[in-house]
């Protein structure tokens, strides 16, 4: 029995969303990313050249994907560091549902690479390094963060290498990133994770070898995703889920709504500026007034001589007195 329904999403192909289903019968649970506007809105903010807009692209899906695999409340984190012409990527999601991300490169040693290789792959934009994944949830809260090194010719390679060091739940993924015909960006992923052993008994599965064979045939069939199907318009989720499990019967979850959100304001900023000494404050004015950018939307707060001055009296009201 397959529990997807194909006609009921005719707009789902175009939007942002996080698709949870189950695949009972092969002892597997997972999620379908799909991205077009989010995307968009986080690239069109920066002239990132193609390649660093394809990886980047990549990057927001799976950072979706994983950040849908965790309950909290907060902020989840994946990030690169890395010796490459792209020497940072951050992408970021909250338990919202909100998007962002950004990529710090070298645009000539970007350039270089496009004009020496036919086919590039993330590793010959990265170089070596690592990717972290990290949890926030606020400051009454203790942070987690796992760190892998970079590996393998996609993004996906790490974070599977990720899973497999530190032993969590066999998990497998795939992603893409591309260009419409239009020039649009829209990016997408698949993730798969084994149930834990009781669970699959629940759906079934009373032996470990059927548990087993259902995740080699998860992976299997998952191989055989191509990544126009990860970024088709036309195809939804639940159609793509369809071809590729309905044999051992998938069932499809309500879907979860992702959108471009940036957290930066004015009083935020204002917080770093109190922060920093006067002289370094005076150091950063050009014009006489400072101005900070958002590194993720580019928005630009202007700060002058009264603005600062304000700021101070406020910062040394607040100030408890001895």
């Amino acid at each position: 029995m397959s529990d997807v329904s194909t006609t009921s999403e005719a707009q789902a192909g175009s939007t942002d969303q996080i698709k949870p289903f189950m695949v009972e019968a092969a002892g597997v649970r997972g999620r379908v990313v799909r991205l077009a506007d989010a995307v968009q809105e986080v690239l069109s903010r920066h002239a990132y050249p193609a390649p660093v807009a394809g990886v980047l692209a990549e990057m927001l899906a799976l950072g979706a994907a994983l950040g849908s695999l965790l309950k909290f409340e907060g902020i989840f984190t994946l990030q690169t560091k890395s010796d490459g012409p792209v020497r940072t990527m951050v992408v970021d999601m909250t338990s919202e549902g909100n998007l962002r991300g950004y990529a710090d490169y070298d645009a000539d040693a970007v350039a270089a690479v496009a004009t020496d290789r036919t086919t590039l792959e993330v590793s010959d934009l990265l170089g070596e390094g690592y990717l972290a994944f990290t949890v926030d949830q606020g400051a009454n809260t203790e942070r987690y963060q796992g760190i892998v090194q970079l590996t393998g010719s996609k993004l996906a390679d790490s974070v599977q290498h990720y899973f497999r060091q530190s032993e969590q739940l066999s998990t497998a993924l795939r992603s893409a990133a591309g260009q419409s015909e239009d020039g649009g960006w829209r990016a997408g992923a698949i993730i798969l994770q084994q149930m834990p052993a009781e669970e699959a008994k629940e759906q079934g599965l009373a032996r470990d070898s059927e548990r087993e064979e259902g995740w080699l045939r998860a992976l299997t069939l998952l191989s055989t995703a191509k990544d126009q199907e990860l970024l088709s318009e036309e195809l939804t989720p639940n159609e793509l889920l369809f071809r590729l499990y309905h044999e051992d019967g998938v069932r499809v979850f309500p879907g979860r709504d992702l959108a471009f959100g940036c957290r930066c304001s004015r009083d935020r900023v204002s917080q770093v500026l109190i922060s920093v000494a006067p002289n370094d404050l005076e150091s950063l004015k050009d014009n006489g007034r400072v101005e900070v950018i958002c590194e993720f939307c580019r928005t630009a707060y202007h700060f002058d001589d009264d603005d600062l001055r304000v700021l101070q009296e406020n910062a040394d009201a607040e100030t408890p007195r001895n």
